[in-house]
């Protein structure tokens, strides 16, 4: 199919972008990699009068540390980018090991790691990933002041973000993370690059005791959006990370915090099933990685 049609705007810089934005009001629509916008589109599921193109601003498009040891990535920064930064590997692994995982290659490319957040596909791993690294989201708007919202205060519905149509994402910061903290993600797809039928990333920091200290795990493609898990804490915050503990988490987890559909993919019991195994899976490796320092 094709879209119906639509006004174009390509703007060259981000003053530019913001006032185009604010002209069109909710008959606009921010174009950044396009590699899931132009599909509903295509299929007629988005239906917007008029897109603004951000890809010939170059501003917004960047990696670098914030003072704090964290890292800065602009909006229009590409997947394939984070996913091959030395910076991003070396501070944060789980980003690039979730980032194989995104359709293939040819899509990295061109899909931007800040629209992938925006566009807030509750099947996509980007929007689950900066909820539970807790990225924090920098959004623009003309005549008002900067604001910071926090990924999980984000996205609020599949396909829903509190960024107001006159708004844009412009950049996610991650903070750095606690010594001895380990993260890892697990994920069952149909297909390589397909969408996961079920997927968990978990973050795990250790005491010196080695105690669980924190956790951070969610649970995506097995409910409405993804689901930041607040049995996995209950169960280990305080508590040696036993095999035992772990498997209690994964009971819980899939009794009580998903609620998984069926279609053509699988039944919901397949999917609850499949989570309690990565649940397991994204504990323990994480607990190993955090034990050998992170």
């Amino acid at each position: 199919m094709k879209p119906v049609n639509f006004d174009y705007y390509a703007p060259t810089s981000v003053e530019e972008a913001l006032d185009t934005l604010a002209e069109l009001g909710y008959n606009g629509k921010v174009l950044a990699g396009g590699q899931s916008l132009i599909a509903a589109m295509n299929f007629r599921m988005a239906r917007p009068g008029a897109l603004v193109d951000l890809n010939n601003i170059p501003e917004l498009s960047y990696i670098k540390p914030t003072p704090e040891g964290g890292l800065a990535i602009g909006t229009m920064t590409r997947v394939y980018a984070v996913e091959h930064s030395p910076e991003v590997a070396k501070r944060f692994p789980l980003l690039p090991e979730v980032a194989k995982f995104i359709a293939h290659p040819q899509i990295r490319r061109r899909g931007t790691f800040g629209g992938a957040i925006a566009h807030a596909d509750p099947a996509g791993q980007l929007p689950s990933i900066s909820m539970v690294m807790n990225m924090k989201c920098l959004i623009k708007g003309k005549g008002k002041e900067d604001r910071w919202v926090d990924a999980p205060d984000l996205i609020i519905g599949p396909f829903m973000t509190v960024i107001e149509p006159d708004e844009m994402l412009a950049e996610v910061v991650i903070n750095p993370l606690p010594a001895r903290t380990g993260a890892r993600y697990e994920q069952v797809s149909r297909q390589n690059g397909g969408y996961a039928q079920a997927a968990v990333a978990s973050i795990v920091t250790l005491d010196e005791k080695d105690n669980c200290k924190d956790v951070r795990m969610i649970l995506m493609g097995v409910g409405e959006l993804p689901i930041l898990s607040t049995k996995a804490s209950e169960i280990l915050v305080g508590n040696k990370p036993t095999t035992e503990a772990i498997e209690a988490v994964a009971e819980e987890a899939a009794a009580s915090e998903i609620d998984p559909a069926t279609d053509l993919h699988g039944t919901a019991e397949y999917r609850r099933s499949i989570t309690r195994v990565l649940i397991v899976r994204s504990l323990t490796e994480a607990f190993a990685r955090a034990e050998k320092g992170g």
